[in-house]
């Protein structure tokens, strides 16, 4: 079946190094291959000052997707990118475990969004985009339970996520009330996504 699904005469070009969103195009059955697209996602997160963060989350999708294509014209490129927004603060990934017990406090006892961004691109330039959102409740935490959180998490999980927590792992202890299909959640929106190349004639079913 994954011989015949992708119908694209080279792999889909998956615009990102993160193995969670490679994981979930893989386990569709795609084909794929990854590049990293060398995007300095704070640059142009400073030049899109003043967006709303599902607009932010599109224009760090289109960078990442139009970057790739331009140097892989040939190929059908994905670009994603996704952005947590609560009452008004954005948040990104913890640089260490100090950063993490501070934003989860920060999140604790509070709802969340996650705008997960796609920019699809063809011959060399970005032909869509879209965004799907996600609404997490974090539930009241003390300042022992985030530590115990972080701890067993470890470094590198904490760092490899928008939120420092990952819902497939410990991070779903995190949580009272989620709301949003899970690929959104993880970074990439798979069904629209899907019908999106569908629709183009890219997959076999």
């Amino acid at each position: 079946m994954t011989s015949s699904l992708w119908r694209g005469a080279l792999p889909l070009l998956l615009a990102s190094t993160s193995p969670t969103r490679r994981g979930l195009l893989d386990g569709a059955g795609l084909a794929v291959e990854t590049e990293n697209p060398g995007v300095d996602e704070r640059a142009v997160e400073a030049e899109a000052a003043g967006l709303a963060p599902d607009d932010l989350a599109r224009r760090l999708a289109e960078a990442k997707a139009g970057a790739v294509a331009a140097r892989r014209p040939s190929r059908v490129v994905v670009g994603a990118d996704q952005v947590l927004a609560c009452d008004g603060t954005l948040f990104h990934k913890p640089a260490d475990p100090a950063a993490a017990r501070d934003q989860i406090g920060r999140l604790a006892g509070r709802t969340h969004a996650l705008h997960s961004a796609v920019a699809l691109a063809i011959d060399g330039g970005v032909v869509e985009t879209f965004v799907e959102t996600a609404r997490l409740t974090m539930r009241p935490l003390t300042a022992a339970q985030i530590a115990a959180y972080v701890d067993g998490a470890g470094p590198d999980t904490i760092r490899s996520s928008v939120g420092g927590y990952q819902l497939e792992g410990l991070g779903i202890h995190l949580f009272s009330a989620i709301a949003g299909d899970h690929s959104t959640i993880l970074g990439l929106p798979l069904l629209p996504l899907l019908a999106r190349l569908r629709a183009r004639g890219l997959l076999g079913f």
